[in-house]
């Protein structure tokens, strides 16, 4: 019983780190693109291109938690 609470807690402490951390930078990312495209308007597709990418990756490492989190819950090792 209380090594399944154990990967409980692991779990819910996985997904709100995977969560909370790439939340947090793609919202730093986005305003830093959007300040980027308000100083130099004509670089806009390149800044836009570079950010998706970027938000992509970021999400990729929120997918990961997630697949952590499963594991420890469905007890896989």
């Amino acid at each position: 019983m209380e090594t399944n609470a154990f990967y409980a807690v692991a779990a819910g402490f996985a997904v709100a780190v995977a969560t909370l951390c790439p939340a947090l930078a793609q919202g730093n990312a986005a305003a830093k693109a959007m300040e980027a495209i308000g100083r130099q308007p004509e670089a806009a597709g390149e800044i836009r291109t570079t950010l998706l990418i970027s938000l992509a990756f970021m999400e990729a490492l929120t997918i990961y938690g997630l697949l952590i989190a499963l594991m420890l819950v469905l007890n896989i090792k």
